[in-house]
């Protein structure tokens, strides 16, 4: 434990000196927290409907989001979500057999989206080539969201593609092209449950500009093959957390809303790793923050969101 100590540490002071000693702290659109709601809803374009059926989400994480199938639902539910006094909006969806999304289908909506609510926009955007890259720039999307996997094995198995990671290299590739903000986002414990390919994930996400990078953890949904698998422990994460600090020392990181709920000593970890943010904290987080001496700040968007919406308070 001394040696991860020690590496947290070090993780931390290179954040505080690059970043300051600072923290927020996200709710996104799709949680409540003591009553109060974010301000940043998830939709799927896609529905509940998803081909590849990964064996950790089997779809399941997109049957709550308002569906909005069409571009004509998509541009009507945003402007919806806009009068309502929402911050933006995180379009998501399932995939086909290619791990794509049918973006092209939904590019004028997104325009329309972006030219008449001003919501920011992140997508959850699936492998892409540079075409679709540079469309959805010239929509307004504002950032794309990617799961990054560095292990071609636990890829076809829990994907259930059949390709490689070099897809995900790919895309990132395009996003970088288009200059379309990437904010990549590394599954801890895909290999049902433990750590296999995740270090070579952020290595490969270091090859690329990125706005920041999100990590989270293995969730065991009910109703998935992955329901009775445990998550990596907490200190595992947190020393991928240091690695990646290490590794890339100007990217903002934050442990994300995509992980075991309870897990207080993850959450611990990470500042004590010296996250920059993070979505869903817990009372003992934020005291473990108030101990470092950090300034507090709290967003109702999702965690990967660029611009300062935050307050003093929820």
């Amino acid at each position: 434990m001394k040696e991860l100590e020690k590496k947290l540490q070090l993780a931390r002071e290179i954040s505080w000196g690059n970043f300051g000693k600072n923290i927020t702290f996200y709710l996104p659109g799709m949680f409540s927290y003591n009553g109060l709601r974010g301000a940043y809803p998830a939709i799927s374009i896609t529905g509940a409907h998803c081909q590849l059926m990964c064996d950790h989400c089997q779809a399941k994480i997109l049957e709550p989001m308002p569906a909005t199938m069409s571009p004509e639902t998509l541009v009507d539910t945003c402007k919806r979500f806009a009068e309502k006094g929402c911050l933006g909006v995180l379009i998501s969806g399932g995939c086909d057999a290619q791990g794509r999304l049918p973006w092209m289908d939904f590019i004028q909506a997104i325009k329309e989206v972006k030219q008449q609510t001003g919501l920011y926009v992140s997508i959850h955007c699936g492998l892409l080539d540079k075409d679709t890259a540079l469309a959805l720039k010239e929509a307004g999307v504002d950032q794309a969201l990617l799961d990054v996997i560095g292990d071609d094995e636990t890829y076809k198995a829990v994907y259930h593609v059949d390709f490689g990671t070099s897809h995900i290299f790919s895309t990132m590739e395009a996003l970088n092209q288009a200059a379309l903000p990437i904010v990549p986002h590394v599954v801890c414990g895909l290999y049902r449950g433990k750590m296999k390919g995740e270090a070579k994930a952020v290595e490969m996400i270091s090859h690329f500009d990125v706005e920041q990078l999100v990590v989270v953890s293995l969730m065991a949904i009910r109703g998935t093959p992955f329901e009775g698998v445990n998550a990596p422990g907490a200190k595992e994460v947190a020393e991928l957390i240091a690695d990646a600090r290490m590794l890339m020392p100007q990217v903002r990181m934050s442990l994300g809303c995509a992980r075991k709920r309870g897990d207080e000593d993850l959450e611990l970890l990470a500042i004590d790793a010296g996250i920059n943010r993070m979505a869903l904290p817990s009372e003992a987080a934020i005291e473990r923050a108030r101990s470092y001496g950090l300034e507090i700040r709290y967003q109702r968007t999702c965690c990967s969101v660029s611009p300062d919406f935050s307050r003093e308070v929820w």
